[in-house]
């Protein structure tokens, strides 16, 4: 089966950037969106940003205005631009990808650990 595969994850002070990067191992088609979910220790995984085959794209509230999500949907690719990061985003980031009929694809994780 094919997977996702992430990388760009990392240790890094507060006020600090990142970038996150997904491709797919093989071909995977008809995308229809993909985006990033994160989980942090003891809590819920919550989506973060997601990027749809359109082009519109949404974010969550706590990273709005730090975090920028890019990628090309044909490609199965997706990035995560992280600044201005806080301890409070320390978490297990996941990439995801959505096909047109519901089935999803999933990254085995990248830890982003933000020092304060």
């Amino acid at each position: 089966q094919v997977q996702l595969v992430e990388t760009g994850g990392g240790l890094v002070q507060a006020g600090g950037s990142l970038r996150l990067s997904c491709a797919p191992s093989g071909t995977i088609f008809s995308i229809a969106a993909m985006g990033w979910y994160r989980q942090a220790p003891g809590k819920q995984r919550e989506l973060v940003a997601a990027l749809t085959s359109f082009g519109t794209t949404n974010y969550a509230d706590s990273v709005k205005g730090r975090f920028t999500i890019s990628g090309d949907t044909t490609k199965t690719t997706v990035y995560l631009e992280m600044n201005s990061l806080k301890p409070e985003d320390t978490a297990v980031y996941y990439c995801y990808a959505r096909g047109f009929g519901g089935s999803y694809h999933w990254g085995q994780g990248t830890q982003v650990t933000v020092s304060s």
